[in-house]
């Protein structure tokens, strides 16, 4: 069956937004031809009135769901939420700045009902963005390519439909530190997938919540998730080091005994030291990512704590 869709909406404090992405998200969903759909607002532990404001918007519309988070749990883990507590046939995910334009969901539709298991969307410009983030962003993934075993395409974030035989296959994942995009790529079929191409619009309201703490964070998570290479490319790291060091002892040796120019050592001693010691930092740290991930996964914590909200609890 293709004629029923679950929008899932990702808050964090969008209490400027929601009216206004809720007005378009209706005017486009009515005229669809699908027999039902829902609207799922993740409240991911906002601080504002984000809310208060879809608890209004229930109280008036009957396709409006809430997943209220009871503290932030970060972006991914609120698309989770919404994907656990979908029941469409298909699932839009989408951000609630707008910057994803309600607009795109019909051709997403359309796509989907003729045939397509995935549709994604591809950013062609952004509005709200510099030239300089545009190249730190098009540097990322060409970094996150090459690192990762798992290819995940450049500018198509997180707004795209996934097909109910999909949505019940990721639902089976169970890391906490997760990257959605990189577990859809990782899953995705080579064929019945469409690309939208779109242009974000500026934001309606409010900042980005992603600063850039978060960004490299998310760009950390996002090649260790994904791929074993930093671990190897430490070794190659390490034997390099072992090269220079050697070469470095053997023109010494050249130079004191062969030469006859004997130097003090102290500069290269230091020199040495230093890069050795940096060297090991580095793939020390490369370890550690490692088994931090592994010590916070075997916890086996819940992914989150929320209350869900269909519409029938008027009085809650």
């Amino acid at each position: 069956m293709k004629d029923s869709v679950s929008v899932v909406i990702s808050a964090f404090n969008e209490g400027e937004s929601v009216n206004e992405l809720h007005k378009e998200l209706v005017r486009v969903m009515k005229d669809l031809p699908l027999k039902s759909y829902e609207l799922i607002f993740v409240d991911d532990g906002s601080t504002d009135d984000t809310y208060a404001k879809c608890r209004k918007l229930q109280q008036k519309d009957k396709h409006v769901r809430i997943v209220h988070f009871k503290r932030n749990f970060g972006h991914e883990i609120a698309m989770t939420a919404g994907m656990d507590y979908a029941k469409g046939d298909a699932v839009i995910f989408m951000d609630a700045d707008l910057q994803h334009p309600p607009v795109y969901i019909k051709e997403m539709v359309k796509y989907w009902q003729e045939g397509a298991e995935i549709v994604l969307t591809k950013r062609v410009d952004n509005q709200a963005t510099s030239k300089f983030y545009d190249f730190c962003a098009a540097a990322f993934y060409k970094i996150l390519n090459f690192l990762s075993d798992t290819k995940i395409p450049a500018k198509t974030p997180d707004f795209r439909l996934i097909d109910r035989s999909y949505i019940d296959f990721l639902k089976k994942f169970s890391e906490h530190d997760r990257l959605f995009r990189g577990l859809l790529s990782w899953a995705m079929p080579n064929e019945n997938v469409k690309v939208i191409d779109f242009v974000a619009p500026e934001r309606f309201a409010g900042t980005s919540k992603y600063n850039f703490r978060k960004s490299l964070a998310l760009a950390l998570n996002s090649i260790v998730q994904f791929s074993t290479k930093p671990l190897r490319l430490s070794i190659y790291l390490g034997l390099l080091t072992a090269c220079i060091s050697g070469l470095l002892g053997l023109y010494v040796i050249i130079e004191h005994f062969v030469l006859k120019h004997p130097t003090p050592g102290y500069a290269t001693i230091m020199t040495t030291v230093v890069f050795i010691g940096s060297v090991q930092l580095i793939v020390l740290g490369i370890i550690g990512e490692y088994i931090g991930k592994i010590h916070m996964e075997v916890k086996k914590r819940p992914l989150y704590i929320a209350e869900y909200k269909d519409g029938e609890d008027k009085n809650a």
